[in-house]
């Protein structure tokens, strides 16, 4: 698996006794990215065995409570933890003064809390290693918003195996095929990187959407994704009040995903009036019907 997603929280405004506030966790041959951070994240991170620790990135669409709340008990928590790294925030920029106020009550952190402020207003790559790539996606809400784009970089050849034993491949020149080039051996022959690589495995990639009113000029960002996550707060038939607090409805959740060609698409957010998560995901399945269904504790792969 490629890139696995958890669920750590799905509800939108009001939690529920079955839905925290939004929160996941996306893990990148495990590195470990925390995308929102709603009240009580850490107690789901606890819940479902992810190591506190092993988060370096946290990504904040936006400065609404139920997205970032949780971000305060989960830095006290690292501090107690004798967490010694830097975390790295990535946030609007009103984010970070309430993020020093916070840090203000605290005689010393173990660890320094490091912010990057991000422009919602604009498509840009906000992180870079060597194994992935995020950028920004502006959205449309009452507060300066943006979603997140994972891409994992193009991946190295794999080797066949059967080469291997036909070639005698020692591990110096299965590391040079996998490079893409040709092994060169003492006695003068050369071996055709061709001969003896498979294509890589084709990278793959998570577009999140948060709050958002149903905005088509995304669709070029995210369009082809491995998985796209995007709030559905709302079913079709209360498109007004979607509207009116800049939201998105189910129905408009699978256009989007049918529009943008994506290979998944996972609706979440969902307000508190609805028990049943199904009843939004079946609303977004009559326009694509590869949708699933958010919930606390799910895990949703790339593959």
């Amino acid at each position: 698996m490629s890139l696995v997603l958890t669920i750590l929280g799905c509800s939108s405004a009001l939690p529920t006794s079955k839905r925290f506030p939004t929160a996941q966790i996306l893990n990148v041959s495990e590195q470990f990215y925390l995308i929102d951070c709603g009240e009580g994240t850490q107690i789901q991170i606890r819940k479902f065995k992810i190591r506190i620790n092993k988060i370096n990135h946290i990504f904040i669409s936006h400065v609404h409570g139920d997205h970032y709340f949780g971000l305060f008990g989960l830095i006290s928590t690292m501090n107690l933890l004798d967490r010694k790294c830097d975390l790295h925030v990535y946030a609007p920029r009103e984010l970070e003064k309430i993020l020093n106020t916070l840090l203000y009550s605290y005689d010393k952190l173990n660890f320094t809390v490091v912010f990057h402020s991000i422009n919602s207003a604009k498509n840009e790559v906000i992180f870079e290693n060597s194994k992935i790539t995020v950028e920004t996606i502006p959205l449309k809400h009452r507060v300066p918003t943006t979603g997140f784009i994972f891409r994992e970089k193009p991946k190295q050849f794999n080797i066949n195996r059967d080469a291997i034993e036909k070639y005698n491949l020692s591990i110096k020149e299965i590391v040079t095929a996998k490079l893409g080039n040709n092994i060169h051996r003492e006695d003068g022959t050369e071996i055709s990187y061709i001969d003896v690589v498979l294509p890589p495995t084709p990278p793959a990639s998570y577009a999140y959407c948060s709050d958002t009113l149903y905005d088509e000029s995304i669709i070029p960002l995210v369009k082809n994704v491995d998985m796209l996550y995007h709030e559905a707060t709302y079913l079709h038939k209360m498109k007004d009040r979607a509207q009116q607090t800049f939201h998105t409805t189910a129905l408009q959740a699978g256009m989007i995903a049918q529009k943008a060609n994506v290979k998944k698409l996972i609706v979440g957010h969902y307000s508190a009036r609805y028990k049943d998560a199904e009843e939004i995901a079946n609303e977004a399945r009559s326009v694509f019907p590869e949708t699933f269904a958010a919930e606390d504790g799910k895990i949703f792969s790339s593959d």
